[in-house]
């Protein structure tokens, strides 16, 4: 976000020059003295984070009224990266906030390319602004897209007849050395799902290129590298003049400027519609198609190999996604969460830090009377209150008020409080006097780890101030940071299983992956995963294939967890959203079982609440762990699983009608 302001703020600098509009950015890297400058002559536009807003509510709410008493327009860029989530609900807070202390209600207006539903983002950006909100649909182009999707095994790898240091052939994989031809010559953005496999792909297309004498024009971007690193390649990929190829992960999802792109490849397949709508949006903006390579690499397997790790997965859902778009139209509608309780006990401390005092009735009328938390009730969030009185997070005076207690001012006095989304505590490396980035693990000295596209011996570790101090090495190494993919949307597991079992060509299917897809769909057939959810694996093996999203997807293995009993169900494994397997004792007949669980699931229902044990503790935001766990409990089963979902899935007497009843064969 801070790149994204920076970029803005350049460009509209110069647009604005001869205006007379002034303009300013505000975040943790600008200077004391642009800042002061806002704060003299508070006017024209400011660029400011969501963290930086909220420290300004905290430490200057007496300033409030003169600094945004003329505020008309609050514009929010990249709106659908907001939705549902703790930091897109805190700018609905911070917006009524400031409204509340100022008396004044500027005119939102949000800004996407990708929003799936258009009345729901608009009822969550007009949330307690005082005004109407108008969603106008854009108008609907002609698609004009060059899309190729090619499949590898990555042990079909020949050598290229050299030998590294320790005497074995170096092993040129098929797939990347492919990848790095179709980028050959071009300007382009390579897309991974994960900083991991940026770092790889961003090393491995290196190495080739040093194979085969070439020159090194590749680029590297993700969260945890530094800002100059990051700068650096914002800038080469805006040079037209030269031909770069930048990796990098969703960072260049956002709306920062990097010049006129000839191609975008994706490693393995976005989590998302709007993922994919955003990541080919970045090339094709010179009048020219936007243009999408594609590359799946995948093990090849083995005659033991298990029956669903023969399904192409990945290379299933980006087909699905691509279908979803350009057939049905369809971008994921804007999540919701009900019970923020994390977000709740931040902005409890935030009204309180920044009030200094406050009546527990007031404080109520003030946290509560925030759209985010319309859903929560008084109970819920009384017990809230109590907790983090009880916990010292809030401390009662003898006057009857609340202020911010000892463990309460321990959390606000540091600047990571403002955020609230989880921050780790990484460590910075450094190669003499430069900045490589950051990583959540030291490696000890002498080890050697991958960051920035390159590999790095590490000389001392200074844990004290949380450094690292490196050298620069050859070679390939992975490296791991912790995150997560998100949610995957149920309308796209549907879609795979169309594509699995039906007959369609897709004209974007280059040779392998059309023989991929063949050879998987055969399989489809063979086991009848169109008429069947659960499939045999041999003995009291089996496997069900539920094609739902995530949270119905986590539905479904907790309630098969929570009634293994009543089904004989043991050593319950998943993966993904895709598939769970298990074993039965009780049932030798597949369809029987799934007749079985279909029965009751239709006379009994599903109660989320059910499916959350007692001793259960949900962490899944920054603050949870301060929240009471019979609050986690009641949140995980409301905003984290899906019943409906579920029991519609189970709704017929068999699979096949269910899921294809109404669309015919």
């Amino acid at each position: 976000l801070k790149s994204l302001i920076n970029d803005q703020f350049a460009r509209m600098d110069e647009l604005l020059e001869h205006s007379g509009i002034p303009i300013h950015h505000w975040h943790g890297d600008v200077s004391a003295s642009h800042k002061a400058e806002m704060l003299r002559s508070p006017s024209g536009i400011l660029q400011i984070t969501p963290e930086s807003l909220e420290s300004m509510l905290i430490n200057r709410s007496n300033d409030l009224p003169r600094l945004f008493g003329g505020l008309r327009w609050v514009v929010i860029d990249e709106v659908h990266t907001l939705f549902g989530s703790d930091r897109g609900n805190q700018i609905i807070c911070l917006l009524s906030r400031l409204a509340a202390k100022t008396g004044v209600y500027p005119r939102r207006i949000g800004l996407s390319a990708t929003v799936g539903d258009l009345t729901a983002a608009s009822e969550w950006l007009g949330e307690g602004s005082r005004r109407t909100t108008a969603a106008p649909l854009p108008e609907r182009r002609k698609l004009r897209w060059r899309l190729g999707l090619e499949h590898f095994y990555i042990n079909d790898t020949p050598t290229d007849g050299r030998t590294d240091a320790y005497g074995a052939r170096n092993a040129v994989d098929a797939g990347y050395d492919y990848l790095y031809s179709v980028l050959r010559g071009k300007h382009a953005l390579v897309f991974s799902n994960s900083r991991e496999e940026t770092e790889y792909v961003t090393a491995t297309l290196r190495q080739i290129a040093d194979r085969r004498g070439e020159e090194d024009v590749f680029m590297i971007h993700h969260g945890n590298l530094s800002a100059s690193l990051r700068e650096d390649a914002e800038v080469r990929m805006r040079e037209a003049d030269r031909k770069t190829v930048t990796c990098a992960t969703v960072t260049m999802e956002l709306g920062v400027d990097i010049g006129k792109l000839e191609r975008v490849a994706q490693i393995g397949s976005p989590h998302s519609v709007a993922s994919f709508l955003q990541r080919l949006g970045r090339s094709g903006r010179s009048g020219s198609p936007s243009e999408m390579f594609m590359l799946f690499r995948e093990e090849a397997e083995l005659p033991n190999t298990p029956l669903p790790q023969l399904i192409p997965w990945d290379l299933l859902r980006a087909i699905a996604i691509i279908e979803l778009y350009t057939v049905d139209g369809f971008i994921e509608p804007p999540a919701v969460r009900a019970l923020p309780f994390s977000l709740m006990f931040h902005q409890t401390l935030c009204i309180l830090a920044s009030f200094g005092e406050l009546k527990p009735a007031a404080l109520a009328e003030r946290v509560m009377s925030m759209p985010p938390f319309a859903k929560v009730t008084r109970e819920e969030y009384k017990a809230l209150l109590v907790s983090m009185i009880k916990d010292d997070f809030v401390e009662a005076t003898e006057e009857g008020g609340l202020i911010v207690g000892l463990r309460g001012e321990k959390l606000t006095s540091s600047f990571k409080f403002y955020a609230v989304f989880r921050d780790s505590e990484d460590y910075t490396v450094r190669c003499e006097s430069e900045e490589i980035g950051t990583i959540t693990t030291p490696p000890p000295v002498g080890d050697r780890f991958a960051l920035a596209g390159y590999v790095w011996e590490t000389l001392e570790v200074d844990t004290a101030r949380r450094l690292i101090f490196v050298r620069r090495v050859g070679g390939k190494m992975e490296i791991s940071w912790p995150g997560s993919s998100g949610e995957i949307h149920t309308r796209i597991l549907e879609k795979m299983l169309e594509v699995l079992v039906g007959d369609a060509e897709y004209k974007y299917l280059m040779p392998g992956a059309a023989k991929r897809l063949k050879v998987a769909r055969r399989l489809a057939a063979t086991v009848e995963a169109g008429r069947r959810m659960i499939i045999p694996l041999g003995g009291r093996s089996y496997c069900m294939f539920p094609w739902l999203g995530t949270r119905a997807f986590r539905t479904m293995r907790r309630y098969l967890s929570r009634n293994s009993h009543r089904y004989g169900i043991s050593d319950i494994q998943s993966e993904g959203c895709c598939y769970i397997t298990f074993r039965s004792e009780d049932y030798e007949d597949a369809a029987a079982l799934e007749r079985a669980i279909g029965i009751d699931i239709r006379r009994e229902g599903i109660d989320p609440q059910d499916l959350v044990g007692d001793g259960e503790a949900p962490v899944f935001e920054k603050f949870d762990e301060f929240v009471p766990k019979d609050l986690l409990r009641r949140a995980y089963a409301v905003d984290r699983l899906s019943a409906p979902e579920v029991e519609a899935r189970f709704s017929r007497g068999n699979f096949r009608e269910t899921f294809f009843g109404a669309k015919g064969d």
